[in-house]
């Protein structure tokens, strides 16, 4: 199958996505500053769900823009990495709701988790789908973005379990951080 709907398929579910996370933030209960800082914690998780899709939406718009065909495999195993990423409306809702709270921010930081493992798992599929496609298997030849993201959200799911919860949506702001600041370092997407 050749690629142009399987990417307009992702980039409308990503867009919907962002369009719920946004909705769920209430509005202020008067038109007072107060009122809009009482929402703090709703914007700055909104702020983080609306980075990690255009993070998402970037990432596969780069990396599909040299996959040349993909499988059953890759379409199965991307419609199941959507649907935990379809999650995050009501994870963003959770965490914004109970910032505080462990919790709700290890769901969270396991929704990071599941999508770097599923998305190691599309890489490969990808690979073994293209063999013939040398920029592909250059791009997907090491994809320590993924060990890097598991890694930084499992020290910040230590780090929030025994003292501070947040760490854990730090760690996933940071992971994406790395995530656009290795490869540029490395030269790949």
């Amino acid at each position: 199958m050749e690629t142009e709907r399987f990417e307009a398929l992702i980039d409308a579910i990503l867009a919907i996505i962002i369009t719920i996370i946004v909705l769920e933030i209430p509005l202020a209960s008067s038109g007072s500053w107060e009122a809009l800082f009482a929402l703090k914690y709703e914007f700055i998780i909104y702020a983080i769900s609306f980075i990690v899709c255009f993070n998402f939406w970037n990432f596969n718009n780069n990396l599909f823009s040299i996959v040349n065909k993909v499988d059953s495999k890759v379409i199965w195993t991307m419609g199941i990495t959507l649907f935990v990423f379809s999650l995050l409306p009501y994870l963003t809702t959770f965490v914004a709701e109970n910032f505080y709270v462990f919790f709700p921010q290890f769901l969270y930081g396991l929704s990071f988790i599941v999508t770097a493992l599923l998305s190691k798992l599309i890489s490969k599929f990808l690979k073994d789908s293209d063999p013939a496609n040398i920029a592909l298997q250059l791009v997907l030849q090491k994809d320590y973005i993924y060990l890097m993201t598991i890694v930084l959200v499992i020290i910040g799911m230590v780090i929030g379990y025994f003292a501070y919860p947040p760490a854990v949506i730090i760690c996933c702001l940071l992971s994406i951080v790395t995530m656009w600041i290795i490869p540029k370092l490395k030269g790949h997407i």
